[in-house]
């Protein structure tokens, strides 16, 4: 029960609010409803007709609707601990966490900006490539591994203090899941499809052991990429 109790503490309302809102904005944005036109243009327009502040609010729905969903073990562990030692500090870490994902979808709205309305297939395959590439790296298997073991992350860094702590695991997860993130820049637009499908595969591959799931991912994107630049050629 007090378990239950604490899920129910305002940080897990808020997080869950933040969830429901982000996922409820990308339907909005497939969807031909009136009051939904004015959301749904941040993403089908033109970038640059949006100009930056649609593009953060793009990024940032995106970030929420794909990120939080692979967090919530990370802070229901952080939460387990609290109960046990009579403390708290969810919110504060949740507070860092997200600042680490604004900041991500600042850089990444700089990005699309600066590419314009570029609908490159070099550039579209160039991305997966990397993607794909990445996910054999020995930066994204530590990240991941730190991702998958948050017990053992939040023991060593405790005495960090939420915010820090929520600072460095929203660094930690950025540094798994920020090639797959960037996948979004193709097309220059929001695919409802193409967030359903990366946020099932960052939380399956946080949530299983082994390369087996990291690895098949990174042959799918570079099978991906092959298949375009087959087809240019």
């Amino acid at each position: 029960m007090k378990h239950l109790s604490r899920m129910a503490a305002p940080h897990w309302l808020i997080l869950y609010s933040g969830l429901i809102a982000a996922w409820m904005g990308v339907y909005a944005m497939t969807t031909d409803a009136a009051l939904a036109t004015a959301l749904r243009d941040i993403c089908r327009l033109p970038v640059a007709a949006v100009g930056p502040g649609g593009a953060v609010a793009m990024w940032l729905i995106m970030s929420a609707a794909m990120m939080l969903p692979t967090a919530i073990p990370a802070f229901a562990t952080h939460d387990q601990i609290a109960d046990s030692q009579g403390t708290g500090g969810g919110a504060w870490l949740v507070a860092g966490y997200v600042t680490v994902w604004i900041g991500f979808a600042g850089i990444a709205a700089a990005v699309q900006l600066g590419l314009g309305s570029t609908d490159s297939v070099w550039l579209a395959a160039g991305l997966l490539l990397a993607a794909g590439a990445y996910q054999f790296s020995a930066l994204k298997d530590a990240c991941l591994s730190k991702c998958r073991q948050p017990l053992t992350f939040f023991m060593q860094h405790w005495d960090d203090g939420p915010w820090r702590m929520g600072l460095r695991l929203g660094a930690t997860c950025l540094g798994c899941c920020w090639a797959l993130m960037a996948l979004g820049l193709i097309g220059g637009a929001m695919s409802l499809g193409f967030m359903a499908l990366a946020t099932l595969m960052m939380t399956l591959e946080k949530l299983s052991r082994g390369a087996l799931v990291p690895g098949a991912i990174g042959l799918a994107c570079i099978a991906g990429a092959g298949y375009m630049i087959g087809g240019t050629i």
